[in-house]
Formats: structure tokens, sequence, C-alpha cells
């Protein structure tokens, strides 16, 4: 099991070695520093490599052609299917939310019987604050980008 040495994607590799071995799957894990691990990604040197999706989840277009698509430079388990290419294009122009969605179920559905790149866990983050802190807008696709603390003040 390969992945970064930091807590975020050690974490889950060490859990994962563990369930592994629940089945008689033993693993060792291999845990690179940041300038070892993506280039290690890119070059596919790797049984299982953990790695975190890094992406937003409101709109699948980016999670679709960034890890998915053929020739991606992101698609670290070099996945391929043409025909869900086109799948990808039909959602992405889609105009009707509940249509969208079922394409995109259809298509998650798909890539999960490929095993192109299974979800091993998926990460939940917040953020808290005091009630006397106000002007906090948190932005629809992230909890993480788009704070405008210039616009933030303290309610005493």
């Amino acid at each position: 099991m390969s992945t970064r040495n930091i807590p975020q994607y050690r974490d889950p590799a060490i859990i994962l070695i563990d369930q592994l071995k629940q089945i008689y799957i033993d693993g060792d894990l291999e845990a690179d520093r940041y300038r070892q691990w993506y280039p290690r990604l890119m070059r596919k040197d790797f049984v299982v490599g953990l790695n975190l999706a890094e992406n937003g989840l409101d709109d699948p277009d980016q999670t679709f052609y960034e890890n998915f698509a053929c020739g991606a430079d992101r698609n670290y388990t070099g996945y391929c299917n043409r025909e869900l290419e086109t799948d990808f294009d039909r959602q992405s122009m889609e105009a009707d939310p509940e249509k969208r969605k079922r394409l995109v179920w259809e298509i998650d559905r798909k890539l999960q019987e490929d095993g192109a790149r299974p979800m091993i866990y998926h990460n939940r983050a917040a953020t808290c604050r005091y009630p006397q802190v106000k002007g906090v807008t948190i932005m629809v696709n992230s909890i993480y980008n788009g704070w405008r603390m210039e616009d933030v003040w303290l309610e005493k």
C-alpha cells in the first residue's frame, strides 16, 4: 500500500491494510514524502495507491474528466472507456437536474463495476465558529475556499 506520509492519507491506508488482513491479504505501508508521492502516482509505480480525490463534489464534470477520462493526467489507474466518456459529455450537457443526477449515478455505477478507481472512504469535514462571529459566508462547493475575511466581524 503506497500513499503520502501525512495523516489524512496514511491513516486510511493503515485502516485498509488492517481490513485486508481480515480476509487474509497481507500488506505493507510505503509512505512517501510529498515530493516523491505524486511522481510515483504519475509513473503508476504502485500496487495499491491510496490518494485523495482533491476536487469539488457539487459538479461531477471535474471528477469524471480529470480522474476517469482516457489519457487524463490524474487518471492514475489508466482506466479507459471511450463509450463511458460519451456519457460524461451527455451528463454535462443535461439541463434537467434530475435527469443529470440519474446519468451521473449510472456513470458511477459503471465505474464501480469496472473497478476503475474504487472509493475506499469518504472524508468528512466541518467548520466551527462562535455565534458572535458574523459575516462568514461558506461557499456552496467547498467548506475551504472563498472565505472573505475582510467581511467578517466579531459581535460582542
